[in-house]
């Protein structure tokens, strides 16, 4: 299984409501194909650099995962088809990007304790 990191933007018209589905549909995406979610960040409304599809924010997700290099494909095609995702980007990460991102989250969890 490879370590990866996928960041989406949701259009800004959706409610609070509709924005949880769209991320806990990819949640249930990537656990049903047997991915392993390692941390979730939703960043919240935040400004494009530029204009797509006329909308100048956004709801920024984050999400990283353990998962087959199979799995990817499938979730960039549900990317493309959904209405709600105006942008995205999956990565794989390198050893020293995935040690950082556990630190990373260790660090966030103490602080929320």
């Amino acid at each position: 299984m490879n370590q990866y990191e996928t960041v989406f933007i949701l259009t800004p018209v959706l409610s609070d409501e509709q924005m949880k589905e769209a991320v806990e549909r990819y949640r249930e995406f990537l656990t049903t194909r047997g991915a392993e979610i390692l941390y979730e960040e939703n960043w919240g409304m935040r400004k494009l650099a530029y204009n797509i599809e006329k909308k100048s924010s956004g709801f920024y997700i984050v999400m990283g995962f353990k998962a087959e290099p199979t799995v990817i494909e499938p979730l960039e095609v549900d990317y493309r088809r959904n209405e709600r995702v105006i942008r995205y980007l999956t990565v794989k990460m390198d050893k020293n990007a995935a040690a950082y991102a556990e630190k990373r989250e260790k660090l966030r969890n103490k602080k929320e304790d």
